[in-house]
């Protein structure tokens, strides 16, 4: 199942110029996994807001977010280096979309109440590679801060 998946995601051809839905969540469930684990700590507070993220981006209940989270966990190991991957994500999803997964990301980033150097330079980068301009990832930035109560810090 998972081989399939990152078939259609990274086939060199795809079959559709548009990630069909359910494949779209995964890969950026897995965007947000592998910024989580970029500081070489991935714990439950992280966890949990990807959770959060996913069942509120597509109304899933806590169960159906965690079953997707835990996909994506799986899929980010084999996925390629993130340059690859976060083109195949801009290719192939909307810009409005595309600026909720930056929003998305600061929020995972934050999630664990830490500000970390090596999180914030991956969405810095992601959001650059994903064709969001610095000022609606600095407004996202800012509103995840705010959200968190880590604005002060």
């Amino acid at each position: 199942m998972f081989r399939n998946l990152l078939s259609r995601l990274f086939a060199d051809r795809p079959a559709s110029p548009h990630l069909s839905g359910q494949d779209a969540e995964v890969a950026v469930a897995s965007l947000l996994v592998r910024l989580a684990r970029a500081d070489d700590h991935y714990g439950k507070a992280e966890q949990q807001r990807i959770d959060q993220v996913l069942a509120r981006r597509r109304g899933l209940a806590a169960a159906e977010a965690a079953e997707r989270r835990a996909a994506a966990e799986m899929i980010e190991a084999e996925a390629p280096d993130t340059v690859r991957f976060t083109r195949t994500i801009k290719e192939r999803v909307d810009l409005q979309d595309r600026q909720d997964i930056v929003a998305a990301l600061w929020e995972v980033a934050y999630a664990d109440g830490d500000r970390n150097a090596d999180e914030e330079s991956l969405v810095r980068l992601v959001a650059g590679l994903l064709g969001v301009n610095d000022r609606d990832s600095a407004l996202a930035r800012q509103r995840a801060l705010d959200d968190l109560g880590l604005s002060g810090k």
